[in-house]
């Protein structure tokens, strides 16, 4: 967002978030900025403006729901912060992104923060040549990409490259987040898995992995084989071509693990946390019980307090 001051900058949230059902209030200055509340649904967080001679910033770390906090990332990816610090990083970011070998595993999720359907993690291994052809085929991030296009392109890539897709079920899913009660730590679960099965039928010296938490949460989970590569992590590391192929596919697989389960219970399950998602929770509930929507959903989402009360 190119804004000079923290007025300009906070006038750009506002013409990128009002417009997507989003409501800003309670604004007042603060120490070198101004905060605000922002607030989509049922749910809040308190966001900061910061402006310095660097520039000007958003500080995202008094938002405390991750559900909020992934639907910001999915409407701000378009939209990063400016200011010194921010181009420090993304110069850092791109140094490291032009330095990763032409051979290296991309992995991904997907469904992290949808109330309803799996969370799926996926891998894949790409080579010179096979980066090119996916480059060729235009595969980017899914978040740009329709689930259409996606659904067409995903066997391109299953057919090109050696891949590992990890779902993880609601049922299964809500039993492992009762027992860790991390989301992150779940997830560094599951991208430890799909590099490991990656592993098992190739050899690979380099993987990169979107970040998600703390970057030791996957190198711990990683099992035998995974030991001896070389891990990195960073955000928006969709910009990397294995990254956004595993991106592809696992979007790819949550979709079509949600179709079925809406075909199965005959209800519509909307993608995303939001108040068409609360309103089919409920009746959800009110056709099938508490019990056979732990089936679909996952529990540990505010919406689940909302319906049951």
């Amino acid at each position: 967002m190119n804004a000079k001051t923290k007025y300009e900058y906070l006038e750009n949230f506002k013409g990128l978030l009002l417009p997507k059902g989003f409501t800003i209030t309670d604004i007042k200055e603060i120490n070198y900025g101004i905060q605000f509340t922002l607030k989509k649904d049922q749910l809040s967080g308190l966001v900061r403006i910061y402006e310095s001679k660097k520039g000007v910033r958003h500080d995202f770390s008094q938002v405390k729901n991750s559900e909020l906090l992934n639907m910001l990332e999915h409407h701000l990816h378009i939209a990063p912060q400016v200011g010194g610090k921010r181009n420090e990083k993304t110069k850092t970011q791109n140094n490291t992104l032009s330095r990763l070998p032409d051979e290296l595993i991309g992995t991904d999720e997907s469904g992290k923060g949808d109330y309803f359907g799996p969370l799926v993690i996926a891998g894949v291994l790409v080579s010179k040549s096979s980066a090119a052809i996916l480059k060729e085929l235009g595969i980017t991030d899914s978040k740009k990409m329709s689930d259409k296009t996606i659904f067409e392109i995903a066997p391109r890539i299953k057919e090109l490259c050696p891949y590992a897709i990890v779902p993880i079920g609601n049922q299964k899913y809500n039993e492992l987040y009762n027992k860790i009660q991390n989301l992150n730590r779940l997830l560094a679960w599951g991208h430890a898995r799909v590099i490991e099965n990656i592993l098992s039928t190739h050899d690979c010296q380099t993987v990169l992995s979107d970040q998600f938490g703390d970057e030791t949460l996957i190198q711990k989970a990683l099992l035998e084989k995974g030991n001896n590569i070389k891990l990195y992590q960073m955000p928006k590391a969709e910009q990397n071509i294995a990254v956004a192929a595993a991106s592809v596919l696992a979007r790819n697989e949550y979709v079509t693990r949600l179709s079925q389960m809406e075909r199965h219970y005959k209800v519509k399950l909307p993608k995303g946390a939001s108040t068409a998602t609360q309103n089919s929770a409920k009746e959800f509930l009110k056709q099938y019980g508490k019990d056979e929507l732990s089936n679909v959903a996952k529990f540990h989402f505010k919406t689940t307090q909302q319906i049951l009360g």
